[in-house]
């Protein structure tokens, strides 16, 4: 970003928030010129949290639980992200999914990470499943999110070798390392205008990006 304002970004958990902490502790090392404005949880009791309070960024429980009906809590979501209008949105382990009016409303604006080499094996329980494919690799992918699950362009990917004796404790544990250094790394290029979100395609430094950059994993 030009002059003294740093990308805004509002950083969307469910669980622990390894993911969160590894984006704060880029900051904290100025390797990710950002600011998070704020932490936001579908779980009060959500670890990340935590984790966001020690570091002083201001957090938001929306308790899903206390909704009646899914559109209650998606409303109340989108006027959550509006009253913040971050430059970016990081879904960093977060469970739900986000409504279509949310997507549409901040368009090249939001990101995830999903523990796949996407296309390959959207939704969940992806480590479970490529090895009951006995795949060659597994990884993770940064990708811009659209309104069709797990199928925004991909932007970055870590790549794993998948070792003869894995299980799913050891390639989560794999994998995760590399989703702590990808992450990052996509949102430093966001915030240096490096990355966007052009007709439905991945634009790096000034360039359509046909496939992700595949970063392997160093065995």
């Amino acid at each position: 970003m030009s002059g003294d304002h740093r990308l805004q970004i509002a950083v969307l958990i469910s669980g622990s928030g390894t993911n969160l902490q590894a984006i704060i502790d880029a900051v904290d090392a100025g390797t990710l010129t950002v600011e998070i404005i704020a932490v936001i949880s579908d779980r009060p009791d959500a670890l990340g949290l935590d984790r966001a309070k020690r570091a002083n960024i201001p957090v938001i429980a929306i308790n899903y639980a206390d909704y009646a009906e899914r559109n209650s809590y998606d409303a109340r979501l989108d006027s959550e992200l509006k009253k913040l209008a971050p430059d970016l949105i990081v879904l960093a382990g977060y469970m739900r999914i986000i409504a279509d009016a949310t997507v549409n409303a901040f368009p090249g604006q939001m990101i995830n990470v999903h523990p796949s080499l996407l296309p390959a094996y959207p939704g969940l329980n992806t480590y479970k499943r490529a090895l009951a494919s006995k795949e060659q690799h597994h990884g993770t992918t940064v990708h811009f999110v659209i309104p069709e699950l797990d199928a925004g362009p991909s932007i970055i990917q870590y790549r794993v070798k998948i070792a003869t004796n894995e299980t799913e404790q050891t390639l989560r544990e794999r994998v995760q390392l590399g989703e702590y250094l990808i992450y990052p790394q996509a949102i430093q290029w966001f915030a240096e205008n490096r990355l966007a979100f052009e007709n439905g395609q991945v634009v790096k430094d000034g360039q359509i990006c046909a496939a992700p950059k595949i970063i392997d994993a160093h065995e």
